[in-house]
């Protein structure tokens, strides 16, 4: 009888590429693939260890993993992902319930390290994160049906002064458009409907490769296949290129989003933090962005409370958002991460300040995301339906929302659709995040 294996997921989208790849080996393997905890042997924590929130979300799930030991029939507890690559020697100490540890470079070994660790070994395969997903290894989408994602680059090289993901990851490393172009092609014919194309940062792909290849050549080419909606997240405001606007701009299947992290706006902050851009800069290059690209919405993020932001600081950013208006943001507060530059920065801002400035941050950022939505009122837009709601209400996302992070689009009772197809939608009301309407047909 095969054993059963349920793994749980932490942290980005790029970690749940990793998870999907180790469900699909160990499926391959012949082992049976769970959600239901209870019923695991085997259970796998996939971890972030980004910020301190995120180490904490693992520790919680680590710990609630191993009580599956007690109440379902978990025999084996393993520890994978970020969190495992940068604290393996506290985790082994502190955390007895774990019975083996992978890093971010372990994962095409995970069935060899399941076998290692149900035979008795304490398993700790923590190296060089030197792994590239390829598209020969088999993969188990977690997603929706319609809906995945394409790794297109493992690793940074940026070294942003707050950032801890170059040693977790090690550098930037593209991989080879024909490649992608194959998994692409393989996830269409699954019958993908979006193609969500992510990298620690996209506009980094392949300036490691030919010199002809680029992300505006991988996007035309990924145009090409006829996935409806192929979306691009994790652009860095520094490297977005006149020939990425006109792609993005012309492009048939290419949605008219793009996720810009911007992290700040006030110029000093962005230098400390080693962004690469000024205030000034990512201003015009917002600018220039909605010139060259009619209709298009723009997502980033901020982050606040880093050293030495002062009150000055903060207003600048709250004036750039108010005037760059971008209709999608998220807001976090800044976390000390030992081993990076700004660890050793003064001065620091005090916790209970930084909580007030992400909380008046986020409100201004919910007000203009409602009046954006509030302009969508009485027209017509086009849905990707994903599943009903506790009411028995289709939901839906425009191409204007990305999973997991922007709104909805919740789709009138009693009307017959699919999770899966399109549907021309109405918007009849419009809250801050998410639009309700029907289908015209």
């Amino acid at each position: 009888m095969a054993l059963n294996v349920g793994l749980i997921s932490l942290g980005c989208a790029k970690n749940l590429v990793d998870s999907e790849v180790m469900l699909g080996l160990l499926s391959q393997a012949g082992y049976a693939v769970t959600s239901d905890p209870l019923e695991a042997d085997i259970l796998i924590v996939n971890t972030c260890a980004f910020i301190e929130a995120a180490r904490q979300e693992s520790v919680q799930a680590i710990l609630e993993a191993g009580g599956y030991k007690d109440r379902g029939r978990c025999r084996l507890l393993l520890v994978t992902g970020c969190l495992a690559q940068r604290y393996p020697r506290e985790l082994q100490d502190e955390m007895p319930e774990i019975d083996g540890l992978a890093g971010t470079g372990a994962v095409p070994e995970i069935v060899g390290l399941v076998r290692r660790a149900m035979a008795g070994e304490k398993v700790v395969a923590v190296g060089a994160p030197g792994y590239t997903h390829r598209a020969d290894l088999p993969r188990l989408q977690a997603t929706a049906p319609h809906t995945a994602y394409l790794k297109i680059a493992e690793g940074c090289s940026n070294r942003c002064a707050f950032c801890v993901i170059p040693d977790l990851r090690g550098p930037s490393r593209s991989r080879p458009l024909d490649e992608l172009l194959r998994e692409a092609a393989k996830l269409r014919d699954r019958g993908v409907q979006e193609l969500i194309l992510v990298a620690q940062d996209t506009t980094l792909y392949g300036r490691d490769l030919d010199a002809k290849t680029s992300l505006a050549a991988l996007l035309r080419a990924l145009d090409a296949l006829g996935i409806p909606w192929i979306r691009l997240l994790y652009a860095h405001p520094a490297r977005i290129t006149p020939a990425l606007m006109e792609t993005v701009a012309t492009g048939a299947h290419i949605v008219k989003y793009l996720d810009i992290p911007l992290q700040h706006a006030d110029t000093e902050i962005l230098r400390r933090m080693r962004r690469g851009v000024t205030g000034e800069q990512e201003l015009a290059l917002v600018d220039s962005l909605r010139r060259s690209i009619p209709g298009l919405v723009l997502r980033t993020t901020f982050l606040v409370g880093f050293p030495g932001e002062d009150e000055a600081a903060f207003q600048t950013l709250l004036d750039f958002m108010a005037r760059a208006r971008f209709e999608r943001a998220g807001v976090f507060a800044y976390s000390r991460e030992e081993g990076t530059a700004a660890a050793a920065m003064g001065p620091r801002v005090p916790g209970p300040v930084k909580k007030e400035r992400r909380r008046r941050a986020l409100q201004l950022q919910k007000d203009i995301s409602r009046r954006f939505n509030e302009t969508r009122v009485g027209t017509t837009i086009k849905v990707l339906v994903e599943n009903r709601d506790r009411r028995g209400r289709w939901v839906g996302r425009s191409a204007a929302d990305a999973p997991g992070v922007d709104g909805q689009v919740i789709i009138h009772r009693g009307v017959e659709l699919t999770a899966g197809q399109f549907a021309d939608v109405r918007v009849k009301k419009a809250g801050a995040y998410d639009l309700w309407g029907e289908p015209t047909a």
